[in-house]
């Protein structure tokens, strides 16, 4: 890939003091859930929302099982690209499943859970930004 140099007379763009994201992360990410046919994939940008993380996706599984079998083949793709701090919670019960890979953030349902939850309204960009005193 060429290398761009600024133009004479202007600085280059500083750049964040923040360890820079592995790229592609929630493209790999998205492309094994596709893989795993987890259904009804939603991402969600979570710049200005939070230090958590920059996308959160939430994706359902038909069953416990098959929650199960998409968590596992997600942690064991994103450990073979090199991600060795995964935080995986839930993975006994495989009601729902949070796969926290540092910059994206999945969680796995079961469909009657995920509805329970409803974590897409609850982070959606129409969710109040602060708490009103009332």
């Amino acid at each position: 890939m060429p290398k761009v140099k600024p133009k004479a007379g202007k600085a280059a763009p500083a750049r964040k003091a923040a360890k820079p994201a592995k790229p592609g992360l929630l493209d790999m990410v998205l492309a094994q859930l596709d893989d795993a046919k987890a259904e009804a994939v939603v991402t969600i940008n979570l710049d200005g929302k939070g230090a958590l993380a920059d996308s959160m996706v939430v994706a359902s599984g038909r069953s416990n099982r098959h929650v199960g079998a998409i968590a596992d083949q997600l942690v064991d793709r994103l450990k073979e690209a090199g991600h060795r701090n995964l935080r995986i919670e839930g993975m006994p019960q495989c009601d729902w499943v949070l796969v926290d890979a540092g910059d994206v953030v999945v969680h796995l349902f079961r469909p009657e859970v995920r509805s329970f939850y409803n974590l897409e309204k609850l982070w959606s960009e129409h969710a109040p930004q602060e708490r009103v005193a009332v």
